[in-house]
């Protein structure tokens, strides 16, 4: 299908690669968070001044933000806040409301303002349920472009029967949604997590190297593929047929675990739905789409490509902004335009860098 020669996406030791972005085409990026004032000041005064294990919680400006994007060939960015989202405190539904619709609104009027610049996933604020499908409607009044949900919600993952009027609803519209991960967390209780949009129980995080390692390094991209895994084993993405759903950092650790859950599903008799390979795949190139955000080069890239059999139509750009700072956004773009080069021809690069955004957002970006 595609053939990687063993030196892309390796260090070139020198800027070069960096400078060479230059001729590439405009990107529109569909992976890159905003952190209103209000919003980064609720994360500091409610514990979350080291979110996920970072070092830090970025500033955030739109003056810095298209200064970015000038400087990189960013057409047009697609907002979304980031974990750890809008629902910062367990069981806190009355904070959960206000920082969601803080952010939404910022976004909303954001967009109205520079409509050529900036689009936005609203926050949906899991696992409370009902708050979600008010902001689902207000949001789509306000002119978003689609959702943004988070792996989990204090313990409750997505494709867990708590969520199914939010993806009923979701599906309904016609929705994008974006799935951005999050620190994996369960419940002391895991049983009660699916009883009540919020127990008694406080849940508990489960990261075993959370002393060695930020989660972003690694659980980020297991849960993602815990994600995807459970939402075809629960019937989810059977159900909404008419849902877009873009996966980050290409899918994190799904791929090379594919054959494993879908073969295990067709073999093993247990609670949840026979999900033959071949179907997952075809369901995966027809509804599913996956940015580039991260390290897709050299390896990443070709799991999901060779291994999934997902087409380059499918691929959209990525920068990761502000959680990746400015400086580690162009020398990742510099890696990116080094592996795009050696691996697909000047229209496939297209496509991936705005051509398929392009069309997943209905021509926004031109």
């Amino acid at each position: 299908m595609y053939t990687l020669p063993p030196h892309i996406g390796q260090p070139s030791g020198n800027s070069q690669s960096i400078r060479m972005a230059t001729d590439m085409p405009h990107k529109i990026d569909v992976h890159v968070h905003f952190l209103p004032p209000a919003y980064r000041q609720a994360c500091l005064d409610h514990g979350h001044a080291n979110p996920d294990g970072m070092p830090y919680l970025p500033e955030w400006s739109e003056e810095a933000h298209l200064q970015l994007m000038d400087k990189t060939g960013i057409q047009r960015s697609i907002l979304s806040i980031s974990t750890p989202g809008t629902h910062l405190v367990y069981n806190d539904r009355a904070l959960a409301a206000k920082v969601t619709r803080d952010c939404n609104s910022y976004a909303a009027d954001l967009k109205k303002r520079m409509p050529d610049r900036f689009g936005y996933w609203a926050s949906l604020p899991i696992p409370d349920v009902d708050l979600c499908l008010e902001e689902i409607a207000k949001s789509a009044e306000e002119g978003c472009d689609g959702y943004v949900l988070l792996t989990n919600g204090h313990g409750t993952y997505l494709g867990d029967p708590l969520f199914d009027p939010i993806f009923a609803e979701l599906n309904k519209r016609k929705a994008t949604l974006f799935i951005h991960p999050t620190t994996p967390c369960i419940s002391c209780d895991p049983s009660l997590a699916s009883k009540t949009n919020a127990s008694t129980e406080t849940p508990t995080k489960a990261t075993p190297l959370a002393n060695r390692f930020p989660n972003p390094m690694l659980e980020f991209l297991f849960d993602t593929a815990r994600v995807v895994s459970n939402m075809f084993l629960s019937g989810t993405v059977k159900r909404c047929p008419d849902l877009k759903i873009i996966l980050p950092h290409l899918a994190g650790a799904s791929p090379p675990l594919l054959s494993r859950w879908t073969g295990f599903s067709t073999l093993v008799p247990g609670d949840w739905q026979a999900s033959p390979e071949e179907e997952i795949k075809k369901a995966l190139n027809r509804q599913f789409w996956f940015d580039l955000a991260g390290f897709p080069f050299p390896g990443q890239i070709v799991g999901l490509l060779q291994g999934a059999g997902i087409s380059h139509e499918r691929l959209m750009y990525g920068s990761d902004f502000p959680f990746t700072k400015a400086e580690g956004v162009e020398l990742l773009r510099g890696r990116l335009d080094e592996g795009m080069r050696g691996m697909f021809g000047e229209e496939e690069i297209r496509d991936m860098y705005h051509g398929n955004a392009e069309k997943l957002l209905g021509g926004r970006g031109l």
